[in-house]
């Protein structure tokens, strides 16, 4: 029985795919402690860099809303390059802006329905604040590469498909020290990295 021509094709495409994905790269999995117990929700784990490769941004820009006079989500890890939509979803007028040395900007005061955007392209912590509501405060971690992950509540992370040899892992805290680990990523299967946050 002849198997037909369309199927046989994508047949070997998805083997080809899958080879890639098994042998081509590993996880980095672990688990995250935080002292004292909280703030896991704060935690980013990634790969410091990559190199000889580059990296596509997502087509569509990421949403840094304001909601209840906070900034959703506090932390935001995105890949250099990423597009930031920052609409104001409160019912009162807000201001997005940023001290920081790494990307300084200041989106004015704007009210309610109104998105303003901006591109992040440079690699680093930038802290985002309003003038108007001092208590608010967030983070945009911009990161080389798209190798990382957000723990859950479990503190459980998994970073997937991690190109094979030797890195630095990060685990990052918005008021913890970082904590780095020298780690060799495998072609295949995964490694257990973890990590405990304290000051």
């Amino acid at each position: 029985m002849k198997m037909n021509p369309l199927k046989a094709t994508a047949l070997a495409v998805v083997a080809i795919l899958f080879l890639t994905k098994v042998v081509g790269a590993g996880d980095v999995k672990g688990t995250v402690k935080v002292l004292g117990g909280k703030g896991l929700e704060n935690v980013v784990v990634y790969i410091e860099r990559v190199e000889g490769k580059t990296f596509s941004p997502p087509a569509k820009p990421v949403i840094l809303d304001q909601v209840r006079m906070t900034f959703v989500p506090h932390i935001l890890p995105i890949l250099a390059g990423t597009t930031i939509d920052f609409p104001n979803s409160d019912s009162t007028r807000h201001n997005v802006f940023s001290p920081s040395k790494l990307m300084k900007f200041n989106l004015g005061t704007y009210p309610a329905g109104v998105t303003k955007k901006l591109v992040f392209d440079k690699p680093g912590v930038i802290t985002i604040l309003c003038n108007v509501h001092p208590e608010m405060s967030g983070f945009i971690l911009v990161l080389q590469n798209p190798y990382y992950a957000m723990p859950d509540r479990r503190g459980v992370y998994t970073i997937s498909e991690v190109p094979p040899g030797k890195h630095r892992l990060i685990a990052w805290h918005e008021r913890l020290r970082p904590k780095i680990k020298e780690i060799e990523a495998p072609e295949r299967g995964q490694i257990t990295v973890d990590f405990f946050l304290d000051e």
